[in-house]
């Protein structure tokens, strides 16, 4: 049977120089200050992010979602409630197109709860899916037996041999107790290096490290790691 909307093959690139962010916590911590330090991580960066953004952040032990069409920066970032576990994205959209908010991250499904920023051309894969994120995030969960980590790894191997070019592809995924990174690129080492932060029970991952602020560390190109 065909797979209704599956096929990536001789589609255009598909390409998001969004900017990422995680955060996990052992106690109740505001967004806000995460959030506002996200939305000047996007209002600086070198390529525009203005394309909307979204957050999900647990509450009672669900995931809440929210998203927005209007720039990280110019919404109002004081509404969450606190949390122990954060997941942020502002969106760079390809070529300006496909602007609509039920495209922007976070997407969400069976628990998970997923990221992602990079370019992909010429991806020969098939999977669900209206954008090339959402159809990224169907093929780790198909592929996921019981080891997410594991399908993080074995996507990223079969993307990249099945691929004509892979510049970046970072991905973040959440369980709502563990944080899945997996970061991989090619070019532009200083754009799509993840950073991390841990200190006094907290953990924070971003695509770049706060403005003015110190103790973060580079991720390793090419790791996939579990936060738990």
């Amino acid at each position: 049977m065909k797979r209704r909307g599956l096929n990536f093959l001789d589609s255009i690139p598909y390409r998001a120089m969004c900017r990422l962010l995680a955060v996990r916590s052992e106690r109740l911590i505001d967004p806000t200050h995460h959030l506002m330090n996200l939305a000047q991580v996007a209002r600086e960066s070198k390529v525009f992010q203005g394309h909307g953004w979204g957050c999900a952040y647990l509450k009672d032990g669900e995931w809440m979602i929210y998203k927005n069409i209007k720039p990280i920066w110019e919404d109002d970032l004081t509404i969450f409630p606190k949390t122990t576990l954060l997941l942020a994205h502002a969106r760079s959209a390809f070529r300006d197109e496909g602007i609509r908010v039920e495209n922007n991250m976070p997407f969400s499904a069976d628990g998970f709860t997923f990221i992602f920023n990079g370019e992909l051309h010429g991806v020969r894969i098939k999977e669900e899916g209206r954008i090339g994120a959402e159809k990224l995030f169907n093929y780790i969960r198909r592929l996921n037996k019981g080891d997410l980590a594991e399908a993080m790894r074995r996507a990223g191997e079969v993307i990249r041999r099945r691929s004509r070019f892979v510049r970046a592809m970072n991905i973040i995924i959440s369980d709502r107790k563990r944080i899945y990174l997996h970061s991989f690129f090619q070019d532009d080492p200083e754009y799509f290096t993840m950073h991390l932060k841990e200190e006094e029970g907290e953990l924070i991952i971003c695509s770049e490290p706060y403005l003015n602020d110190k103790g973060w560390e580079k991720i390793e190109n090419g790791t996939v790691r579990v936060f738990g």
